[in-house]
């Protein structure tokens, strides 16, 4: 079923100014020196600067209070600028397909370096001496995380208390059903939509003012991270945090730069492009932190709006490229330290468990590692208190697996617009400073 032209073009005059309001070039650089500064105060004064967590978790909530307002808004008023209920279908359709088959790449890519690079041999650790009393809440978590519990999860006790608690697939849950609703009643929706456009605008704007913050938020977060855990506790598991920003950086720039290349653009300009949100993700750990300003430079770059407002949100819950490397090369770490050994086709299983495991844990706070947990739950030979072992160094991971996550669903935004030929290349050549390869 299809509205008129009027209600899908919905009102111009306001929709126009409603998104691109990301870093100017000076917060950019102020980010850049407050991540510096807060390296160094956390490595020369650690007490001072585990103290500062409260600036880097003030800075994240800011973020995180606009997140719901922002992918409500964005979904509902992309459905209905879509007209028909079958385009929206196919975004969905397509942008699972991409997670799907990139996930499980990303989960196999994890394994195979883990096997090639062995960073867990030679420890020799036995599973008894580990304390798993360090991980007991993340295990408690992931026994909670079932599959029926995720799906009964998505639906909020009400509407109203899906963009009050803020969780991110209850909000697109009732977003995707304004958005469906809108096109039902045809022009009889048209003056919520015009509602909901300027009201996009308007939290956009808010949005460009709690940016202005981010320094702060940066400086907090980087200084805790140095301060509590130290540069020091990166030297006893050296190889297993070089080999996954190692393999890292692989999938960024080879497979997903292949990607790049087949729709024609450059990542490395895309890394580029997106550098000021890949700063604060650097700083804060946490992709959520830029969500707001990566839906509003994938539109500035050409992707079509309604495209963004699908493939964003979700691709946050499905589309965790890093955390699914982390995953397997995680496991695999464990299983070597404890002189575990798993055949080939235990290997399977563990990356066909992970691969469910990541998706019921979608949009839990620290799914990384609960993730790992039930992952191992399900494996038994490999022992869940082995998690102890990397517990440490998780939090230098996790910022790893931000910037692969987000690099990844930006990645999935400019492929799912193009395969809807909702891609204006002009725009996307000229963000990027430069023609389509």
């Amino acid at each position: 079923m299809t509205i008129s032209a009027a209600s899908r073009a919905g009102p111009p005059a306001v929709a126009v100014p409603a998104r691109p309001r990301h870093f100017t070039g000076a917060l950019y650089l102020q980010v850049i020196v407050a991540i510096v500064a807060g390296v160094l105060v956390g490595y020369f004064f650690p007490a001072t600067g585990a103290a500062l967590k409260p600036l880097g978790d003030a800075f994240i909530k800011l973020v995180k209070m606009v997140i719901a307002p922002v992918i409500f808004l964005t979904v509902a008023t992309g459905i209905a600028g879509m007209g028909e209920l079958r385009s929206v279908g196919r975004v969905v359709g397509k942008s699972f397909a991409y997670f799907l088959f990139f996930s499980t790449l990303a989960l196999a890519l994890g394994l195979v370096v883990a096997n090639i690079v062995q960073p867990g041999t030679g420890l020799h650790i036995a599973p008894a001496s580990l304390d798993s009393g360090a991980i007991a809440s993340y295990t408690a978590k992931a026994h909670d995380t079932t599959v029926v519990g995720f799906l009964t999860n998505i639906i909020p006790t009400t509407m109203v208390s899906a963009l009050t608690e803020g969780d991110i697939l209850q909000v697109l849950f009732v977003a995707i059903l304004t958005g469906v609703a809108l096109v039902l009643i045809g022009d009889k929706g048209q003056p919520v939509l015009t509602v909901l456009t300027s009201a996009t605008a308007l939290i956009f704007r808010i949005v460009s003012i709690l940016m202005r913050s981010a320094p702060v938020g940066a400086f907090g977060a980087m200084a805790f991270t140095i301060g509590k855990f130290g540069l020091g506790t990166l030297a006893h598991l050296a190889t297993l945090v070089a080999s996954f920003y190692i393999t890292s950086l692989l999938f960024v720039f080879v497979i997903l730069g292949g990607v790049g290349l087949y729709c024609g653009f450059s990542i490395f300009r895309l890394v580029a492009y997106l550098k000021e949100e890949l700063l604060l993700v650097l700083g804060t750990s946490s992709s959520e932190a830029a969500l707001p300003n990566l839906i509003a430079k994938m539109e500035a770059a050409g992707c079509r709006q309604e495209v963004v407002g699908l493939v964003v949100p979700t691709g946050y819950s499905f589309n965790l490229d890093g955390t699914n490397i982390y995953m397997t090369l995680a496991a695999l770490f464990i299983a070597q330290a404890t002189d575990v050994h798993l055949t080939i086709g235990q290997q399977a299983l563990l990356l066909g468990v992970a691969m469910l495991s990541s998706k019921g844990a979608a949009g839990v706070t620290g799914a990384g590692f609960i993730t790992l947990a039930a992952t191992l739950a399900v494996v038994p030979s490999v022992p869940v208190a082995g998690m102890a072992l990397i517990l440490g160094v998780d939090r230098f991971m996790s910022e790893c697996r931000s910037l692969t996550n987000f690099v990844g669903n930006a990645v999935a935004t400019i492929v799912v617009s193009k395969w809807e030929g909702g891609l204006d290349h002009a725009k996307l050549d000229a963000a990027l400073g430069r023609k389509a390869l």
